[in-house]
């Protein structure tokens, strides 16, 4: 399978082109001005080229809650937001303690071939926060191990997963949630975990990656961390970086204030922050309106990240790119998230200028709680291509 990919404007982490890009078997191949091959052309003229979006922290609910969302639905939506990589949490139902289940996700998701799916598995069996057999029996396939939903209460587990991560190579993706803080203060509980989980990181040498930071001070602490040298990266949601008020909608962490905010959005210009993690959640409207934390953002994560930290000058689209696609792609260890020969084929072609109103009700996703629904919001995906084939067009 070919594609020529012609007079884009060519964006990644380092580049700013109008050229082309020619992808065989899957692998970008040459890029240039003014190629020509004998193959399906797709003109980019006026339109930004940029590596396809790898997401680190996605909820596709299946197995065993397809009423919110299913891997085949997930998938389309994750193509129409222009990503082509989703990391999947465990909290399905079973919770993703095995490989049986790993690959059952997996292998659908190679059946419906859309996006390439990575399988996290639960730190502790069947997140009950007790007992850390079952990763003996975790192949290497398995990238991440995560309790996402809930923290890891027991420093002891903790300490003796994050043992394994290191042995295995597994990230451990943190949730910096201490349960019995929470109800006292969510803040405290975010900002008391992150420490201990970057202390324990610390003494054990594993990659520990904390997802979804929301807080000024849990911010503060993973940067003296990273100055230090420890193997630790984070993502920040599209979420907590647009919107401010704990009590706007109901997501956890929180939405937190203007000052977390601010500060977080430095802490991505001073290059602290490695990754966007959508944190795509959907939700049944009747289990949204029982109090079910989370937000369907896998469609709108780069218009909300774009209109917030392009359009009103934080960052660079340089940045962007490099946040949405080169460090997740690095932290999965997987060979995309740049355009250059070698690398595989997956972009996405996107509109900056066309400036649209979010409606929920058009989304592939199952989910359509969002907070976004009707703003307006720049920079749409035009299309998506995955290993040089095109898995999602709007024009």
């Amino acid at each position: 399978m070919e594609l020529l990919v012609k007079n884009g404007r060519v964006i990644d982490y380092t580049s700013d082109f109008v050229g082309d890009i020619y992808i065989n078997n899957g692998i970008i191949e040459e890029i240039g001005y003014n190629l020509q091959k004998d193959c399906d052309i797709l003109d980019a003229k006026g339109y930004v080229v940029t590596p396809a979006f790898v997401d680190l922290h996605s909820h596709f609910r299946d197995p065993g809650l397809e009423y919110k969302e299913d891997i085949k639905t997930g998938s389309r939506a994750a193509v129409r937001g222009g990503y082509t990589t989703v990391n999947l949490m465990g909290n399905t139902k079973p919770v993703c303690s095995d490989m049986r289940t790993v690959n059952y996700v997996v292998n659908k998701a190679k059946e419906i071939g859309l996006v390439d799916a990575y399988q996290t598995v639960s730190i502790t069996r069947d997140l009950q926060g007790k007992d850390i057999s079952h990763l003996e029996k975790i192949d290497d396939s398995v990238k991440c191990i995560s309790d996402d939903g809930k923290g890891v209460n027991s420093d002891r587990i903790m300490h003796d997963a994050m043992v394994v991560a290191n042995k295995r190579n597994f990230v451990v993706m943190s949730h910096a949630e201490d349960e019995e803080i929470t109800p006292i203060s969510t803040r405290l509980s975010e900002n008391m975990m992150t420490e201990r989980d970057i202390t324990l990181a610390k003494f054990t040498g594993c990659h520990l990656h904390l997802s979804h930071v929301s807080t000024k001070e849990a911010m503060k602490d993973i940067i003296e961390a990273k100055k230090e040298g420890f193997n630790i990266t984070c993502e920040v949601t599209p979420h907590h970086i647009a919107l401010t008020g704990e009590n706007l909608y109901k997501v956890n962490p929180p939405i937190r204030e203007a000052e977390d905010v601010d500060y977080i959005i430095n802490a991505i210009r001073k290059g602290y922050v490695d990754a966007i993690g959508t944190d795509h959640a959907p939700h049944s409207k009747e289990d949204k309106e029982k109090g079910a934390c989370g937000i369907s953002g896998i469609e709108t994560s780069f218009s909300v990240c774009y209109t917030k930290l392009v359009k009103e000058g934080n960052l660079t689209i340089n940045k962007l790119s490099e946040i949405m696609s080169k460090n997740p792609a690095d932290i999965l260890n997987i060979n995309k998230g740049k355009i250059s020969i070698g690398y595989e084929g997956d972009l996405a072609i996107i509109d900056l200028d066309n400036k649209y109103t979010v409606d929920s009700q058009k989304f592939h996703s199952k989910g359509k709680n969002t907070p976004f629904n009707g703003m307006e919001l720049y920079g749409t995906v035009i299309k998506t291509i995955r290993a040089g084939k095109i898995v999602f067009q709007n024009m």
